[in-house]
């Protein structure tokens, strides 16, 4: 949705003269891991950074939903660590990150039962505490102090500003329709999934148009279901003795028993992601439909037939990498226009703090993404 082209209700924020300053102004545009990962190297550079976040805090995939049963992974379930530079970036927040012991993730067929382990022996996985998004909001926290990073402010469009050319303006949807402008940025580096990114670079986006339009992501319905009346550990516990699975069931690709990882509430509790294909066949149908169908397939799939306590439902439009990109980012020198986000790499939250690192690293000149 384009916002409004009215500025009533605008606020414009410019640097005093119009005087491009050194070091460089950048406005990168959402605050989840990918969109962290290159503010925050480009604040320890040196540089002044303003994140955009729309909705009301950073996470991104990390995002987790609250209840009284306790927290839901409703995104990022877990991440593993192959990269140097991603290991050392965690030894920034020590005690924050735990690994956790999942009884090693199985697959199973459409009946529920076990048919191979996975992933490969020996990869550790890990989860932040109290809940995924812990992670994020860490590294974002400087950021939020120093009131670069604003949330509740969804970025419709960019474009080139009026009284300095060579300078980019931000245009922000506000909730009364109107539009809150931003302006004065020396480059604009988005950190949202690639249609999303089209969306909002409009005909700014026509280098890498056929770039971007090979990128294949899917949707993903996420059903969390809480059992108050059983807790772990204890003889209530209900279902299966493994706490996550990759499934083959037409409609459910992954389990996890939230109440397994560690740092969690010990209230029994399941977070279901639906399958790619199906997600996509239903995308936009009702959420009550969808709701039960997913219900349906979890006590197919673990045995568990009790009647949950809480029931939520979350539909991701843009989920999960299905073809990525296959660099690590997009950073155009002359336009000073960059795009970075885990759909660059593949899907792991790894990929996304890898692809805003490399992003970050290219446009202060360090490297080339």
């Amino acid at each position: 949705m384009q916002a409004s082209s009215s500025r009533n209700s605008a606020s414009e924020q410019r640097p005093a003269g119009g005087v491009r300053s050194k070091p460089k102004r950048f406005a990168v545009i959402g605050a989840g891991m990918s969109g962290i990962a290159c503010a925050r190297t480009l604040a320890q550079a040196g540089h002044d950074v303003t994140v955009f976040e729309q909705h009301g805090d950073a996470a991104g995939r990390t995002a987790i939903v609250d209840s009284v049963c306790g927290g839901f992974d409703a995104g990022a379930q877990y991440f593993t660590v192959r990269d140097q530079r991603f290991e050392t970036a965690l030894a920034t927040v020590p005690g924050l990150c735990r690994a956790w012991s999942v009884n090693t993730v199985r697959v199973l067929d459409e009946a529920g039962r076990v048919v191979a382990a996975a992933p490969p022996p020996g990869e550790r996985h890990w989860v932040a505490t109290p809940g995924m998004d812990a992670l994020v909001k860490a590294w974002a926290a400087p950021l939020a102090r120093n009131g670069q990073l604003l949330v509740n402010t969804p970025i419709a469009r960019i474009e080139r500003d009026a009284l300095s050319p060579e300078q980019w303006q931000l245009h922000a949807e506000t909730a009364d329709g109107g539009s809150q402008i931003f302006a004065g940025f020396d480059a604009v580096l988005l950190a949202v999934p690639a249609p999303v990114a089209q969306a909002i670079l409009g005909e700014h986006q026509t280098p890498w148009e056929d770039t971007l339009n090979n990128v294949e992501m899917a949707p993903c319905w996420t059903l969390m279901l809480g059992f108050a009346h059983a807790v772990r550990p204890g003889l209530t516990t209900l279902g299966p003795q493994w706490n996550a699975a990759r499934s083959t069931h037409h409609r459910i690709a992954w389990l996890a028993r939230e109440s397994s990882k560690p740092g969690r509430s010990q209230v029994e509790r399941w977070t279901v992601q639906a399958s790619p294909q199906w997600s996509k066949e239903h995308l936009n149908d009702d959420k009550g439909r969808v709701q039960a169908k997913l219900m349906r397939a979890f006590s197919e799939v673990t045995g568990i037939h009790a009647t949950p306590t809480l029931v939520e439902t979350r539909r991701w439009r843009h989920a999960r990498t299905m073809m990525p990109m296959g660099k690590p980012a997009l950073w155009d020198s002359g336009a000073q226009l960059g795009l970075c986000g885990d759909w660059c790499l593949g899907h792991r939250l790894e990929d996304a703090f890898l692809s805003g690192l490399e992003l970050a690293l290219a446009a202060i000149g360090k490297q080339t993404p």
